[in-house]
């Protein structure tokens, strides 16, 4: 069996684990003990470290030692970073663009410049400002807070702004563009517009796209949409692979997009494979541009993989000899859905004190609903801990009835999951009509 390098620590690398690991043995290098990612690994009789995925020199050490064939990254900073660039260098075959591919995510400006010169009716108005004067003079241009603020870098779907919702009044939008800008030199100020907002997300071989079943992620931290914008609470995936007010139409226009920028970013040399994901709305005049991600969303990767009919093996291999298809790339037609839990103090708070608690797995997967890890790691038994402040492990099933899902994940979670935490308990309540 081929071995195959995953890098990454969070509940989107613990699922690519699961699928990566049931066709090759998987090895990581991990900053902490990711409870699932290391019972993948050593289901596969793959092997892990602790260590920095950042540090080239042990990446570059440990791929050598161990013989290592096969790399997969879906994490936006090891892609900026050029980790799938170390990996090709060293003669690996590799699903996830280079560092000059993945620019697509950490320069907000250079997706827009692309869009523009290839589906300009699809770009929102918007202003790439460089200095304070300028960034004066565009905020004062508005009415009101009618205008979204967009950093120019990576900043883990925390960042995006939007008037009237995350921030309050003008002045309160230009402080925190004012911020963005003093930060990394640039920022980005749209206009606000009315639709309904969703992803379209392709697994790609550089030439060929293949979508895969549209999802809804909840992003608001509490109930109802209320509060703090996070990097996701929770997911849904319909069986026919739509969203109520999407069309198959919909979905072409934009996965036709996707492609056009992929031969553009691919033009020279292939910088480009593994997963375009795009961010659009949905509006009165049209379907209209957002951003691009260069790795599978979290939740999103929840939902998709758990989808998933074809083996993830072949997949890899249609993707290194650019022969992806919908013929070779099957879903299976269930309706998926996830929670995330998170501590209390989950996008309210910057500190990093670990958050000690309680989870009874075993009871929660005896009922047919899987537990994956992110931001966690096991002290003992039923004992965990929280690593940084991000989530702690998602609950994630799937079924013929989202109705059935939803009760069955809600049902496993009830009393088997630490009173201190949190989870939206109306994900798949509000539907997306």
């Amino acid at each position: 069996m081929e071995k195959c390098l995953l890098l990454g620590n969070g509940g989107r690398e613990a699922v690519i684990a699961e699928y990566v690991s049931k066709g090759y043995s998987l090895y990581s290098i991990m900053p902490y003990r990711n409870p699932s990612i290391a019972e993948f690994v050593e289901k596969s009789q793959g092997k892990y470290i602790i260590g920095n995925p950042f540090d080239k020199e042990l990446v570059k050490k440990f791929i050598q030692e161990e013989g290592i064939q096969n790399c997969v990254i879906s994490s936006d900073n090891l892609l900026q970073e050029g980790l799938i660039d170390l990996a090709r260098d060293l003669g690996l075959k590799t699903f996830g663009p280079t560092s000059k591919g993945a620019k697509l995510e950490w320069s907000k400006t250079y997706a827009l410049e692309i869009v523009e010169k290839i589906a300009p009716e699809m770009v929102i108005k918007n202003y790439n400002i460089t200095d304070l004067e300028t960034l004066r003079k565009v905020i004062d241009s508005y009415k009101n807070d009618d205008f979204v603020v967009k950093p120019e870098g990576l900043t883990g779907g925390k960042g995006v702004k939007v008037g009237g919702i995350h921030f309050k009044g003008k002045e309160e939008g230009y402080e925190y563009a004012k911020s963005c800008l003093e930060t990394s030199g640039n920022v980005i100020v749209q206009d606000k517009v009315q639709g309904r907002e969703f992803t379209v997300t392709g697994l790609t071989d550089g030439k060929n796209i293949v979508v895969t079943p549209t999802t809804f992620d909840y992003p608001y931290r509490f109930d109802e949409d209320k509060g703090p914008g996070t990097g996701g609470m929770g997911c849904l995936g319909f069986d026919n692979g739509l969203l109520p007010f999407l069309t198959e139409k919909d979905i072409e226009f934009c996965a036709d997009l996707m492609k056009k920028t992929l031969e553009y970013v691919n033009k020279d040399s292939l910088e480009f494979n593994g997963v375009i994901y795009g961010g659009f709305f949905k509006c009165e005049d049209g379907i209209k541009f957002i951003e691009f991600n260069a790795r599978f969303g979290d939740p999103e990767a929840l939902n998709i993989l758990n989808a998933i009919e074809t083996p993830f093996v072949e997949l890899f291999n249609n993707i290194q000899n650019q022969t992806l298809s919908k013929e070779n790339c099957k879903f299976k037609k269930v309706n998926t859905f996830t929670v995330y839990i998170v501590s209390p103090n989950y996008a309210i708070s910057s500190s990093k004190e670990p958050c000690k608690f309680t989870l009874r797995r075993e009871e929660i997967e005896n009922q047919g609903v899987k537990i994956y890890f992110a931001s966690s790691k096991q002290v003992e038994g039923d004992n965990y801990e929280s690593v940084g402040n991000s989530r702690l492990f998602a609950a994630v099933t799937t079924d013929s009835s989202m109705e059935e899902a939803k009760n069955r994940v809600y049902k496993a979670l009830e009393g088997n999951v630490d009173e201190k935490l949190n989870y939206r308990k109306d994900i798949g309540c509000i539907y997306v009509h």
